[in-house]
């Protein structure tokens, strides 16, 4: 399985949790909430990840474990008060999904309830977790680490179209992790001798507006920045992309299955499916504590000749080459 390359130290963990194939049932039925930053259709394929490991783990939903679901739908500021309606409930556990907002309105909210996170910046500098080896307190979860990869992409941009001079950079600001993706293009930027255009979009509304900008300000390239509220908007994106006929790179492969030209991240159902594993595990009475923090350790580089050959593109036979899924 894949997942096996996605893993750093689970195997170690492993022997903390019961070894019982089946959860035991003794009592009401466990609860689970299931928060999320993003919105319920666009990632109902993430849920389904998620619902599909704790399935294996022995809780089936309707039948052996009850599943609360609460959506911000992109609006963040939303998150606390979700996080507080699923305090007044009676969770065994809490899976903070959609970033790191969504963990930290959780660990605000419900005390000492487990909470198992997936979110793509540093869960320590967040303080959600005292360290990856050992999360400490009721919080554990996955770090996709995809926040730090902006520069990489803006490289991968900057070998497909080397003579690149000013690249877009579409950022939402309300995004807790917008600020250091912001830091690590201008620092790439700097040191690769382009100017990074940045543009920024909180809302669908905003969409428009900001590709006017890019239109306006004549870049050569754009990086849309990670944020699961962009992801949750992919096919807007692409299509606002499409129009433009501007070289794109994104996050996550949701982007490129959905049109867009090139991403690179983690598999993000992957992670969903983790969450799922260590819910189940906590629910059998192993503690967050004793889970380390999982991290990526597998990236995806996916490009789509579609889009490419629509845009007139010719992707490089080396670029090619280090493709790890090419889209035909």
């Amino acid at each position: 399985m894949r997942r096996r390359e996605f893993v750093v130290g689970i195997g170690a963990a492993a022997v903390m949790w019961p070894s019982a194939a089946q959860p035991q049932q003794q009592g009401p039925t466990p609860v689970v909430g299931f928060l999320n930053s993003a919105s319920r259709v666009p990632f109902a394929h993430l849920a389904a990840a998620f619902r599909k490991d704790l399935r294996e783990e022995g809780f089936i939903e309707g039948e052996t474990v009850v599943i609360e679901e609460r959506w911000a739908d992109g609006r963040y500021d939303r998150l606390p008060a979700l996080a507080e309606d699923l305090a007044q409930r009676r969770n065994l556990v809490v899976a903070a999904t959609g970033g790191a907002m969504s963990g930290v309105a959780a660990k605000s909210a419900v005390g000492r309830v487990p909470i198992v996170f997936v979110m793509g910046g540093d869960p320590v500098k967040f303080g959600l977790v005292a360290s990856l080896s050992r999360p400490g307190g009721n919080i554990t979860g996955i770090t996709q680490l995809t926040i730090e990869l902006a520069a990489k992409r803006l490289g991968l941009l900057h070998e497909l179209v080397p003579d690149m001079k000013r690249v877009a950079v579409l950022l939402n600001p309300d995004f807790s992790d917008a600020s250091p993706q912001l830091r690590e293009v201008e620092t790439a930027s700097a040191q690769a001798g382009f100017e990074p255009v940045i543009v920024r979009a909180r809302t669908e509304a905003e969409f428009a507006p900001a590709f006017d900008i890019i239109a306006r300000e004549r870049t050569d390239a754009l990086l849309i920045g990670a944020d699961p509220f962009f992801n949750s908007r992919r096919d807007q994106l692409v299509a606002l992309v499409a129009r433009q006929r501007i070289p794109t790179i994104y996050e996550f492969r949701e982007f490129t299955e959905a049109g867009g030209l090139m991403s690179y991240g983690t598999d993000l159902a992957d992670a969903y499916r983790l969450v799922g594993v260590y819910v189940g595990r906590v629910l059998k009475g192993a503690h967050p504590s004793d889970l380390p923090v999982i991290q990526a350790s597998k990236f995806e580089f996916i490009i789509n000749l579609r889009t490419a050959r629509a845009l007139d593109l010719t992707i490089p036979p080396a670029i090619l080459a280090r493709a790890d899924e090419v889209i035909e």
